[in-house]
């Protein structure tokens, strides 16, 4: 019994033995891997038709990321399903740091909680690599609304009979989100009008179909032209573009909408691998001229942090937009 003990503690002994090495020939094998990274071109899914501003900003940022790489960085344009499709390529690629997608808040964080059924979790799916660009959403109003500015817009709101309509980029956007938070904060009743796009649901308030919105600084040039009428910004300080308009938060402490792009690569990427990307991007991010182009195509702002802090930021959003597609019922099919 005694000699049958031993050959047993020896057997685990020897298993054990064998996992170190195994962990420690992958753990080479990795460093090997993350020393050399990349050998070859790398590979950047876009998840809307070329010509938009995340479309642009990818086209920016892989520019540079490929003169700091040292390999080229191909722009691969995939887009529907509201970004889906590219989620699912990125999550289905090998987690080598050869195929990253550059992806958009409401996608990653809206769309699980919108989609019946959706082929990849984005939050298990994919890895987080680095924040790339916010931005903050502006309430406008059509210029006809007899309000001069945000407290005049929720008098008029609650009292408004029928209730205003307000417009946004479809159902479960990031738009509508915003405004029903609003509406929830401040006790106000307004009637949703989905549109297919910001740019649609910009001009259907510029012409007076509806009379309130929530739109990105890209609504600037109308906003300066008086078609619109700026009231409010949605972030936690004030907008570089408009610092004359205050933020939500000032009449309702913890309103916040930023928004975000971001680089995602498919889960199980090695850390190391993450994180000489993520230096990376926070490199080119930090240059002046990469900012200046940026700000030209959108009002985008360069998003730095820490790997961390954007996952918690992803966490947190994931958790506050979920609550609210919830009360407000909205599903896509």
């Amino acid at each position: 019994m005694i000699l049958y003990g031993f050959c047993l503690r020896g057997e685990t002994m020897r298993k054990n033995l064998v996992r170190l090495v195994v962990v420690a020939v992958s753990a080479l094998l990795c460093a090997a891997a993350s020393a050399q990274y990349p050998t070859r071109a790398v590979k950047l899914v876009i998840p809307i038709p070329p010509g938009g501003a995340p479309d642009i900003s990818a086209r920016v940022l892989g520019q540079r990321l490929a003169e700091l790489l040292g390999q080229p960085v191909i722009a691969e344009n995939r887009p529907g399903s509201n970004g889906n499709i590219a989620m699912d390529l990125v999550a289905k690629s090998a987690p080598d740091g050869y195929t990253l997608g550059l992806f958009a808040d409401s996608m990653v964080t809206v769309n699980p909680h919108l989609y019946k059924s959706m082929q990849t979790n984005p939050i298990r799916d994919l890895a987080p690599v680095a924040s790339v660009v916010s931005n903050q959403w502006v309430l406008s109003v059509n210029p006809s609304v007899p309000v001069k500015n945000f407290s005049e817009f929720i008098e008029y709101a609650r009292g408004a009979n029928p209730p205003l309509a307000y417009a946004s980029g479809g159902n479960g956007s990031i738009h509508q989100l915003a405004m029903e938070m609003l509406k929830a904060r401040a006790g106000i009743k307004l009637v949703h009008v989905p549109y297919k796009g910001g740019s649609p649901a910009t001009t259907a308030t510029v012409a007076g179909e509806t009379a309130a919105m929530f739109s990105g600084t890209s609504s600037a040039p109308q906003i300066r032209a008086g078609r619109l009428r700026a009231l409010a910004v949605t972030g936690l300080k004030r907008s570089a573009d408009f610092p004359d308009l205050p933020t939500i938060a000032e009449y309702y402490p913890g309103y916040e909408v930023t928004i975000w792009l971001g680089l995602f690569a498919a889960a199980g990427t090695p850390q190391s691998l993450l994180a000489r990307l993520h230096a990376e991007v926070n490199k080119a991010l930090a240059e002046p001229e990469l900012k200046s182009r940026l700000n030209s195509a959108g009002g985008l702002d360069p998003y730095i942090s820490t790997i961390q802090e954007f996952t918690e930021h992803i966490r947190r959003d994931y958790e506050r937009y979920g609550k609210v597609v919830k009360d407000v019922g909205v599903t896509v099919d």
